[in-house]
């Protein structure tokens, strides 16, 4: 998963015509490392979508306007849109995710 670096690369990637998944996460996060290691086979498994990991202390105006108040927390975009967003206690497991990703379709 491709890592957003600027503000102007996070607004270009939400504002494309298809899902774009942004995960929130901390290098020191326990929950995202853990996280990390099962997230490639479901972004695999959804390659109709696209996903990019922001660090939300890098980003911290990000994580306030989008409401981020938890890590990892992933948020859907599409055409520059908030869509939804999968908080962290939500976002601790493969079943977890798979089943939000799903309702996507």
């Amino acid at each position: 998963m491709d890592r957003i670096e600027t503000q102007e690369q996070f607004q270009e990637k939400i504002g494309q015509d298809k899902y774009t998944i942004m995960k929130f996460d901390a290098t020191w996060c326990s929950d995202c490392k853990n996280l990390d290691r099962f997230i490639g086979d479901i972004v695999t498994e959804h390659s109709d979508k696209n996903f990019f990991a922001v660090d939300s202390e890098q980003f911290e105006n990000l994580a306030e306007k989008y409401e981020v108040k938890g890590i990892p927390s992933l948020l859907v975009f599409k055409n520059g849109q908030k869509l939804d967003h999968l908080h962290s206690k939500f976002a601790k497991t493969p079943s977890q995710i798979r089943e939000y990703l799903e309702k996507l379709q």
